[in-house]
């Protein structure tokens, strides 16, 4: 799939969950983490619920300007309603900037690795982030493919 604003919307629309809990977010930290394997650095993961982290883990080894990486990642989630890469798509196809919507690069990260929690009638209820792999479209496979299998172990 190539990444562009209309593909991404496609799918987010298709991680939307009928139900989403606590338990959800510790069973998608961990199919994160089995999911990060499969790439060469740590990874750090922040899942919030409502506006309260539920969920963080920092692999060994990796940096702590993940911090911040997810703490922008969450931002732009929270902001837009929409993941941090569909942002970033969204300002290229637009022709805009962080700047030019006035905001400030230091708060929000417009690249791959931050996802909205969407509730089936509802709407977004929090987000799940990942930073720390040198390719930022990394960070997006890694949260995409565990949503993924979290959904498909719910409609089981």
């Amino acid at each position: 799939m190539s990444v562009t604003y209309a593909s991404l919307t496609e799918q987010e629309q298709n991680l939307i969950f009928s139900s989403f809990s606590r338990a959800d977010a510790l069973r998608l930290g961990t199919l994160i983490n089995e999911a990060s394997v499969d790439y060469p650095e740590p990874i750090a993961t922040e899942i919030t619920i409502n506006g309260l982290v539920v969920y963080r883990y920092f692999q060994d080894g990796s940096r702590p300007d993940s911090e911040l990486w997810l703490e922008r990642k969450r931002n732009a989630v929270d902001l837009m309603q929409m993941g941090s890469l569909r942002f970033g798509c969204l300002l290229e196809e637009t022709g805009e900037s962080l700047e030019s919507r006035k905001l400030n690069a230091d708060d929000y990260a417009p690249g791959g690795g931050g996802m909205p929690i969407i509730l089936k009638d509802t709407g977004v209820i929090g987000s799940v982030c990942v930073s720390g792999e040198p390719n930022h479209l990394d960070d997006q496979a890694i949260v995409t493919k565990a949503l993924q299998q979290l959904k498909a172990e719910k409609e089981a």
